[in-house]
């Protein structure tokens, strides 16, 4: 159990490092940007609540670990045994590794959160072809994994706080926002490719979400 938590906190601060940290260097080091908009919209708006709630999964995902390390929560039973350890395991690895893919297919494109009155391509190919928000899907596949090494209540709490808060920030915030700056050719794009799943979630008409 010890060693699950370790191996799940190390593992989670190596994932925010590369993902979020070292994406942040490259992008400025290429644009003179961080890409870091913050939260849309004024306190209590969609845009806001996702932005608070990512704050705390974040925060809950550290934490979650680090008091299962200290002896501090238990892991929920049922789910504590070898074959879930190798289903975290998978979840983990291959969403670390298509969260790589989908921010180098971003490229100077990425970003957290939305500006409008700043124009950014809308990227299709790769696994943008395949679902239309593969960053999100792959960080979900990666919390997920992580939840399942340290599987105690924190950590489900973690993992559905950053579930609803991309949940909020996709259709409220960046969907919309893409609609806005791109127009029919999001419209087709999204009418065609899925918004976390392939062909689960496209967009019926305009008011369709």
């Amino acid at each position: 159990m010890m060693r699950d938590a370790a191996v799940a906190l190390i593992l989670y601060l190596s994932y925010l490092a590369v993902a979020f940290g070292l994406r942040t260097w490259l992008l400025y080091r290429q644009t003179g940007i961080t890409g870091y908009n913050g939260p849309s919209g004024s306190v209590g708006s969609s845009g806001w609540s996702s932005g608070v709630l990512f704050i705390v999964a974040l925060l809950l995902g550290l934490v979650a670990p680090l008091l299962q390390l200290l002896g501090a929560i238990e892991p929920i039973e049922v789910l504590h045994n070898a074959a879930v350890r190798y289903i975290a395991f998978a979840l983990t690895l291959s969403g670390a590794t298509a969260t790589l893919v989908a921010q180098h297919a971003m490229g100077q494109h990425w970003r957290v959160g939305v500006n409008d009155d700043e124009f950014t391509g809308l990227v299709r190919s790769g696994l943008f072809a395949i679902v239309r928000n593969p960053f999100f899907s792959a960080l979900l596949a990666t919390a997920a994994g992580l939840a399942l090494l340290t599987p105690n209540l924190l950590a489900v709490a973690a993992f559905a706080a950053l579930f609803v808060a991309i949940e909020l920030q996709v259709r409220a915030v960046e969907e919309p926002h893409l609609q806005t700056m791109h127009g029919d050719v999001y419209q087709d794009y999204a009418q065609k490719v899925g918004r976390f799943i392939p062909g689960v979630g496209r967009l019926r008409s305009n008011s369709s979400r």
